[in-house]
């Protein structure tokens, strides 16, 4: 037996009620659409989300639509305990984070986050940074310097 081969249980697939094919079908006189009305015409029925005229669900609540923002500026996350690896006065620019492999892209601006310790004297250049991770940057001795 293979993949193939392998079909679904006796049972598990129905095949669909064929309505609207004329009286000799074996539905009788409106052939399985019930009387008159839109679902009973050609091509008749609503749209998916239809309720009826009323306001629809996706509408009442935008929350769950939802949107995208366009001018939302995506960053690279890295934290302070990511410079460990690094030497003592090492200057810390995105390309060395890059070559390093604390990045793995320079697609986005690269924002340092100060979580973890830093106990090293370092130049950090980066176009944004959080004020705990300046903070913690400078009482360690070291420089921050911002990219526009």
């Amino acid at each position: 037996m293979r993949i193939h081969e392998i079909g679904a249980p006796k049972g598990a697939r129905k095949t669909p009620k064929r309505v609207g094919r004329g009286d000799g079908s074996g539905r009788g006189n409106y052939s399985g659409k019930g009387q008159k009305g839109q679902k009973a015409r050609t091509g008749g029925g609503v749209r998916p989300g239809f309720e009826g005229g009323q306001t629809p669900i996706i509408r009442r609540l935008p929350s769950i639509r939802g949107f995208n923002n366009i001018f939302k500026q995506e960053y690279v996350i890295v934290n302070l305990s990511s410079f460990d690896s690094l030497p003592e006065n090492a200057e810390v620019t995105p390309e060395a984070l890059l070559k390093a492999k604390i990045v793995r892209n320079l697609k986005h601006p690269v924002k340092i986050l100060g979580e973890g310790t830093i106990t090293k004297s370092l130049t950090v250049e980066a176009h944004r940074f959080s004020k705990s991770a300046r903070e913690k940057i400078e009482a360690a001795g070291g420089r921050v310097r911002m990219i526009e």
